[in-house]
């Protein structure tokens, strides 16, 4: 389907997270490195305040239900569904900077997308409502990369 609501994505990026974190939360429970254990402990927990923090957009009375009503044409894949729904198959639990490696490139991959749609926005909410969980997923790089090194040096 070509036609979507901002809501569909926000829903999509929420499931998104949650399945991240249940993945994240499997191979801490039957990892054996107890820092790579510790390093998928935190990424599931990152991972559900993200959802959480989408899953409120999405209450009743949100100040942004106007954007999340606001319909857009998409004709590619919604919204990359190939390259995110691959990386969790490859977090093999190893080592910490490889499981950093694959959560920085989700992150990033929902950044590009969050971008991709503020450009391609329709109205002024919607460009910053995406503009805004953009930088978002931007700060959270930066978190993730900041607490792994401390991690590392543990």
């Amino acid at each position: 389907m070509r036609f979507h609501q901002v809501k569909e994505l926000v829903e999509w990026a929420a499931d998104y997270h949650a399945r991240m974190a249940d993945h994240y939360s499997q191979l801490a429970a039957t990892g054996n490195d107890e820092r790579v254990r510790m390093a998928l402990e935190y990424l599931a927990q990152r991972e559900r305040k993200l959802q959480a923090d989408l899953l409120g957009y999405l209450d009743d009375g949100s100040d942004h239900e106007g954007v999340l009503n606001t319909w857009f044409d998409d004709p590619n894949d919604f919204p990359h569904p190939p390259v995110l729904e691959r990386l969790p198959e490859g977090v093999a639990g190893e080592s910490v900077q490889g499981v950093l490696a694959t959560a920085l490139t989700a992150h990033r991959t929902l950044q590009d997308l969050y971008a991709h749609r503020a450009d391609l926005a329709g109205g002024s909410r919607e460009k910053e409502f995406f503009e805004a969980l953009a930088k978002g997923h931007e700060g959270e790089v930066r978190r993730l990369v900041r607490d792994m090194q401390r991690l590392e040096d543990y």
